[in-house]
């Protein structure tokens, strides 16, 4: 990066957002370090953004653009490569003005490329448009099979539990001491884009699965969010969600918020606290005096944990928390089932969780963990046979 100013905006222009002398001092200042590209943290409009790449004679992206960027070189997995073109075409979709000359030209028609007088402008958006609509198909089809897998989860069934957070909060950190995994956990923004899931195993013996998200940010585009939904789907079917902070960070309270709206946003209130769970992450980074007020204050709050996803300190207690949060709904029980009742087999492993199972010759001997109107359930039906 050359440089990076603050210009105060008295009242936005709606042809280059900037006032006249803004303009002007900024594209003296892009001349002399012969600056190829400027990032505005803000909205820019289509005509704003032409207005200023003619200004300055640089490319010109705003924040949405600078998102998209990162996003893409991000992407991993095949669905996550479909969401950022999604994001992206949509994006660039609302950038098609009549501003390059290049839209300008009219032109005859060849099978797709438009009839006669159909403008280059009007081909960019009919091409874009078909391709935005073969991308929505195709994740169409990978959130059925998601939504399968979860099927097949609550089968069996596991607890999923999610972490969220403001990126680079430290949640792929987190999720690496955990489970002992090697997901990629760099220091940088939106190091993970895809969902990660890991078999993960509690105090208790519970087996629950632990999911890592992408990392939230503050004023995120809508169509942004819409288009990474089927990721932060797995996010709204958790059983527990687990909001990572980075407690080191000067600006933890504002990401906090950010990170709720997004939630709200997707229909989970952090208000029900009974699935929530705040981990302030980083506290290897804290002075002593700041350690002791987050620890003490940790102390007092049931749904708070502080830790150190780096050094593993407090993590303990984060699992201690998440399997007493998972337990309150249900209680362990022994069953004993004759094996030729496959019926009542298939029941139990449907509404329990079976921690352990030995079968002798005549039956399978259960030890589950069922919410008491699960177990009343199963009672009533012996006693019916």
């Amino acid at each position: 990066m050359v440089r990076a100013e603050i210009a105060r905006i008295g009242r936005p222009r709606p042809a280059t957002l900037f006032g006249t002398g803004t303009v002007e001092h900024f594209r003296l200042q892009i001349k002399d370090d012969e600056v190829g590209l400027v990032v505005v943290d803000g909205v820019l409009s289509p005509v704003q953004q032409r207005n200023l790449e003619r200004s300055w004679q640089a490319k010109v992206i705003d924040r949405t653009g600078l998102i998209l960027e990162i996003f893409g070189a991000r992407a991993r997995t095949h669905e996550g490569r479909l969401q950022v073109e999604l994001a992206a075409l949509s994006y660039q979709r609302s950038r098609l003005v009549r501003s390059w000359t290049h839209l300008e030209r009219q032109r005859g028609g060849f099978g797709f490329l438009g009839g006669p007088g159909e403008s280059q402008l009007e081909i960019d958006r009919r091409l874009i448009g078909e391709r935005i609509a073969r991308l929505r198909r195709e994740l169409e089809g990978i959130k059925r099979t998601r939504s399968l897998h979860r099927e097949a989860r609550r089968r069996v069934p596991y607890p999923v539990v999610a972490l969220v957070g403001y990126t680079n909060a430290g949640k792929s950190t987190l999720f690496n001491r955990l489970t002992r995994s090697a997901v990629t956990a760099d220091d940088m923004l939106f190091a993970t884009l895809d969902p990660t899931m890991r078999r993960l195993e509690l105090p208790s013996g519970r087996t629950v699965i632990l999911s890592d998200t992408v990392g939230f940010i503050s004023e995120l585009p809508t169509h942004l969010v819409a288009a990474f939904r089927a990721t932060l789907e797995e996010v709204i079917e958790a059983d527990l969600v687990v909001h990572v902070r980075d407690a080191h960070h000067p600006d933890s309270d504002a990401q906090a918020e950010d990170v709720r709206a997004v939630l709200a946003d997707l229909g989970i209130d952090e208000t029900a606290e009974e699935r929530i769970i705040e981990v302030m992450n980083k506290i290897d980074l804290l002075d002593p005096a700041a350690l002791a007020a987050l620890t003490n204050h940790a102390a007092r709050n049931p749904h708070r944990v502080a830790l150190s996803a780096m050094t593993g300190e407090g993590c303990a207690d984060l699992l201690t928390l998440i399997d007493r949060r998972l337990e309150t709904d249900t209680r362990p029980l022994r069953l004993e089932i004759p094996l030729s009742d496959g019926k009542t087999l298939a029941w139990v492993y449907r509404h329990g969780e079976v921690i352990g199972r030995r079968d002798d010759n005549d039956a399978a001997h259960l030890s589950v963990r069922m919410s008491e109107e699960d177990i009343a359930r199963l009672r009533h039906h012996q006693r019916a046979h």
